[in-house]
C-alpha cells in the first residue's frame, strides 16, 4: 500500500492517474480519482487565481462565529488584488446572509460581493407569481424566513391546490428526520407538481451538530419520480449569477481563473467540476477529520466521484 502521508508520492501519483481517468462510471465502476495537492496555505497557489468563490457555512463560519484565518485569507488575497465572491446555499436573499455576518465576526473586507440560492429562488418565485404554491419548511427562523418571498405578490396553497412546491427547508428546523416526509412527497410527486429547491444541501453544520437542509426532501421527492429545479450549487445558474454580477463591476475574468473554494464534495466540489472551474476542499466542515487527513480526503473524493484540485484543513493565508 501506500503511504498516502507524503505529498511528493502524492505529486508523482496526481501527475500519473489522469491518463487513466475513466469519462464516466461505467457498468457501476467509479472513475479513477486523482488525488488533489495537498496546501497549508491559499498564498501557495493564489498567483493562479483572480477569483474566488468561497462557500459560507464550514468554511469562514459555523454557524455560531467566524473562522478567523479563513476571513484573514480572503482578505489578503483582495489585498494583492483578487476578487472574492460568497456563494452560499441559504435560502435567503443576500442582504440577510450579510446581516448575520456582522454577529458572527465576519468582516465585510473579506468579500466583494455575495450570492446566494436564495437570490436564484427569489428569481424563479417571481417569474411564476401567477401560480399556486404549496411551501415546505418556512418556519420563521433564519435560515427558513419570510424574507425569502417578502416583497413578492405569491400565492400559497395546500398541497392539493398547488401548482409546485417551494422547498425551503425541512419541517422542524432540520432537526425531524427527512424520512418522515416520503409518504407526503411521494404524493406530490404522484399529482406531478415540480419543486423549486431553495437549498440543495442536504445537511449543515452548525457548531458541532448537523442539521437536514431542503436538499434532503428534495432528494427524497427525485425517488418517488418528482423533477426538482435547484437553485444553488452545485448548478450552473448562481455561477453564472455570479460571473454576470461581478461583470457589473468591470471586473471579467475567465474560468480557468476562478477557484472555487467549499467544504461539501456533493455541492461545492461538484460545482466547481461541472462549470469547468478549479476547486480546493477545506476540512472544516461537514466532515469531521482525524490526524489521517490526506487518507480521508481520498476517500471521501473517491465515495462522492468528484475530484479537487487542492485540500487544505483549515483556511489560512
Amino acid at each position: 500500500m501506500f503511504n498516502m502521508r507524503h505529498n511528493a508520492l502524492y505529486a508523482l501519483i496526481r501527475n500519473v492517474l489522469p491518463s487513466l481517468v475513466l469519462p464516466r462510471k461505467l457498468k457501476g465502476i467509479h472513475r479513477v480519482m486523482s488525488l488533489p495537492q495537498f496546501i497549508s496555505s491559499l498564498s501557495e497557489i493564489t498567483e493562479n487565481y483572480d477569483l474566488i468563490l468561497c462557500d459560507v457555512w464550514g468554511v469562514i463560519h459555523n454557524g455560531r462565529e467566524a473562522f478567523k484565518p479563513a476571513c484573514d485569507a480572503l482578505i489578503k488575497f483582495r489585498e494583492n488584488g483578487g476578487k472574492v465572491s460568497l456563494i452560499t446555499n441559504a435560502p435567503v436573499p443576500e442582504e440577510r446572509v450579510r446581516r448575520y455576518f456582522e454577529p458572527l465576526g465576519v468582516p465585510n473586507k473579506a468579500f466583494d460581493i455575495c450570492v446566494s440560492s436564495g437570490d436564484i429562488t427569489r428569481d424563479y418565485l417571481q417569474s411564476h407569481r401567477d401560480q399556486n404554491i404549496w411551501r415546505l419548511g418556512e418556519d420563521g427562523g433564519w435560515a427558513h424566513d419570510k424574507y425569502l418571498v417578502e416583497g413578492i405578490d405569491l400565492k400559497f396553497t395546500a398541497m392539493e391546490d398547488a401548482e409546485y412546491i417551494l422547498c425551503i427547508g425541512t419541517p422542524g428546523g432540520g432537526n425531524s428526520d427527512p424520512e418522515s416526509c416520503r409518504e407526503l412527497l411521494a404524493k406530490a410527486a404522484r399529482k406531478k407538481l415540480e419543486m423549486i429547491c431553495a437549498n440543495p444541501d442536504i445537511q449543515v453544520r452548525v457548531g458541532d451538530q448537523l442539521f437536514w437542509c431542503a436538499g434532503a426532501l428534495a432528494r427524497i421527492f427525485e425517488e418517488e419520480g418528482g423533477k426538482v429545479i435547484y437553485a444553488g450549487k452545485p448548478y450552473t445558474p448562481i455561477y453564472d449569477h455570479i460571473l454576470q454580477k461581478i461583470a457589473k463591476e468591470n471586473y471579467t475574468v475567465g474560468k480557468n481563473r476562478c477557484l472555487c473554494i467549499g467544504d461539501s464534495p456533493a455541492t461545492d466540489l461538484r460545482g466547481a467540476e461541472n462549470f469547468g472551474m478549479d476547486s480546493l476542499y477545506v476540512g472544516t466542515g461537514l466532515k469531521n477529520h482525524t490526524g489521517r487527513f490526506e487518507e480521508e480526503v481520498a476517500s471521501l473524493l473517491n465515495n462522492y466521484n468528484v475530484t479537487a484540485n487542492y485540500a487544505i484543513r483549515a483556511l489560512t493565508w
